[in-house]
């Protein structure tokens, strides 16, 4: 399937769920639930901002809702784009869970994505994952 409304474009899988709840003027967020509950999430953000500054915001508040979150900082390049973050990993409910949160900064706006599953979903979904922050790199750019 592809997404294309709110200045935000990427493909995802046909049997993923798409939540714009929170997609309100154009600094839009966007959610797609994988059918075991990880989710992919993109938002857009006023550009000027430091993007590292975003995800690390992420990573703090994650930290006051998740004590024993650990952290790393993390990059992913994708067609020659820097795409700095965090990898994280925590307990939730008594399995534990990683999540990879990322940032692409554009002339016009910074863009926030995190995705998120439990480990044993996590292996399955990965490649998903960065297959959507791939199609939504190379709609943005």
């Amino acid at each position: 399937m592809h997404f294309d409304r709110f200045g935000l474009a990427f493909d995802y899988p046909d049997n993923w769920s798409v939540d714009t709840a929170d997609a309100d003027g154009r600094y839009a967020t966007v959610t797609v639930y994988s059918p075991e509950g990880g989710f992919w999430s993109v938002s857009g953000h006023a550009g000027g901002g430091d993007p590292r500054e975003l995800a690390a915001a992420v990573v703090s508040q994650m930290k006051k809702d998740y004590q024993e979150l650990d952290s790393e900082p993390a990059t992913d390049v994708i067609e020659g784009n820097e795409l700095p973050g965090f990898d994280l990993n925590f307990y939730c409910l008594d399995l534990t869970n990683t999540a990879h949160v990322r940032t692409l900064e554009t002339p016009e706006a910074v863009y926030l994505i995190l995705c998120q599953a439990e480990d044993r979903e996590w292996d399955r979904v990965a490649d998903v994952f960065a297959a959507m922050t791939t199609s939504f790199v190379q709609a943005t750019l």
